[in-house]
């Protein structure tokens, strides 16, 4: 395998590669539209790139989503998920042969740690459980997981009794759900003021940046607005890939209680996205994962949703060699 295992060469992403590097992730098992250059690079300023290429001979077999601090190089700060990003064509061998040249790479180049933040199963279009066995072979600390909370949408699921009562309600009003371009009116009217309010944080996209990537995606991002005539109830911001829908962010205000976000959500589920995979509600965790928002995670189980992991491992990039070991 030692042989197999040189022929695999790493470069460092530029913008030379920026056609190369899109077209990879459009082509992948695994990516999602989080990857492309555009949307890594809305916020370049605030993260030091350390993207990383891998071909065999001409053919690029991964890419890795990362940038870096001091001597750790980080599956992207920047980004919800991010792992390693391979062709829907990648055999075991060539996964192997990925993560040994990236980690040798890295050992060359004096990193020590290789933090690296799994993308979840669900965005998955094939399987991919290639890294997780070759994370426990190098003795990957698992030093974080988040939970978050998706409904499986080609199986039965069922809303909680009290979902039941608030979308009785709702129904009972003239709510109208609108899908927009427009994402100040739901920025600055509703999620900037519960944000504040609620959590003293503001959201993670400013109201210029989140404008920006719909502009760029415009068939990945989209806002949808709940009405009662012409007074905004409620709002989320949908991330959507081939297979999930990601609610970004959601939130209503609190002076009526018409059932608002009920009607809105079941709405995206049951008619916008009823033939998507997965209907991603996000995580529940704060304090960078050590707890759980009950409140927050029983109204995401009152949809029907069931968790789903999101793993961060630390591997030591020293221990890359153990990789020669597996294949017999």
């Amino acid at each position: 395998m030692d042989e197999n295992l040189s022929a695999y060469k790493v470069i460092k992403y530029t913008h030379v590669y920026y056609d190369a590097w899109n077209r990879f992730v459009e082509n992948s098992k695994n990516g999602s539209f989080l990857f492309h250059r555009d949307f890594m690079e809305y916020h370049k300023e605030r993260f030091e790139d350390y993207s990383l290429m891998v071909f065999k001979k001409e053919t690029l077999m991964a890419i890795l989503p990362a940038n870096i601090s001091g001597n750790c190089v980080f599956s992207h700060q920047g980004l919800t998920y991010g792992g390693i990003v391979l062709s829907k064509t990648t055999a075991f061998q060539s996964t192997l042969g990925t993560l040994y040249a990236i980690l040798e790479f890295l050992f060359e180049n004096d990193i020590e740690n290789l933090y690296l933040k799994e993308i979840p199963d669900i965005y998955h279009l094939k399987p991919s459980g290639e890294l997780p066995y070759l994370l426990h072979s190098l003795k990957a600390e698992t030093y974080r997981n988040d939970v978050s909370m998706a409904i499986k949408l080609d199986a039965p699921f069922k809303f909680s009794t009290l979902r039941k009562r608030q979308l009785k309600k709702a129904n009972k009003n003239d709510l109208v759900v609108k899908k927009e371009t427009n994402f100040s009116t739901f920025w600055n009217t509703i999620l900037i003021p519960n944000l504040k309010t609620k959590h003293q944080t503001k959201p993670t996209h400013a109201l210029a940046e989140i404008t920006l990537l719909h502009a760029k995606f415009p068939n990945n991002i989209k806002q949808y607005n709940v009405y009662d005539c012409d007074e905004l109830l409620a709002g989320c911001t949908v991330f959507e890939t081939e297979s999930v829908v990601h609610l970004q962010y959601i939130s209503t205000e609190k002076v009526k209680n018409v059932g608002a976000l009920d009607f809105l959500v079941n709405f995206l589920i049951t008619d916008v996205y009823k033939d998507k995979r997965y209907f991603d509600f996000g995580i529940s965790n704060e304090n960078e994962g050590k707890n759980i928002n009950e409140g927050l995670l029983n109204w995401k189980q009152s949809f029907g949703a069931s968790a789903v992991i999101h793993r961060f491992y630390n591997i030591e990039v020293q221990n890359y060699s153990a990789l020669k070991n597996i294949m017999i």
